[in-house]
């Protein structure tokens, strides 16, 4: 495998991802925001924070499939929710654990960053998922 993902003693523990990934192929897949829409534009889970998560979460896995990759291989996830409140970390995490299994995301996940927002670029969005995957 290409990447070793770990908690150095010292971070803070425990956390829902590793603090660290160290990506060791030559062949790296990045994938663009992704939100959630079927393929021909229908939004998914209108208003719903934890269904928009685990649609934008399926979408990243397709992403990372055209590319050869899966969320075994990927060495950072950053998400964008609009309107952050720290309140919203059930609706959030609700969304993550839903569909882990069925993508393949690892538990704990990926190096990860949580980034509140005002806006996405259309008023249904409230999240945004970037992926960086390393691949022998």
């Amino acid at each position: 495998m290409s990447v070793e993902r770990f908690s150095p003693e010292g971070l803070m523990q425990p956390v829902p991802y590793h603090h660290v990934a160290v990506g060791t192929g030559t062949r790296h897949v990045h994938v663009a925001g992704q939100i959630s829409r079927l393929a021909d534009g229908t939004p998914v889970a209108p208003g719903d924070l934890a269904g928009q998560v685990a649609q934008a979460l399926r979408n990243t896995a397709t992403g990372l499939a055209g590319g050869g990759a899966t969320f075994e291989d990927v060495v950072r996830l950053t998400f964008y929710v609009t309107a952050w409140a720290p309140e919203k970390i059930t609706a959030f995490m609700e969304g993550i654990e839903s569909v882990a299994a069925e993508i393949g995301l690892p538990t704990p996940m990926p190096p990860a960053s949580l980034i509140g927002v005002q806006y996405l670029f259309e008023p249904d969005v409230l999240v945004e998922i970037e992926a960086t995957a390393v691949l022998d």
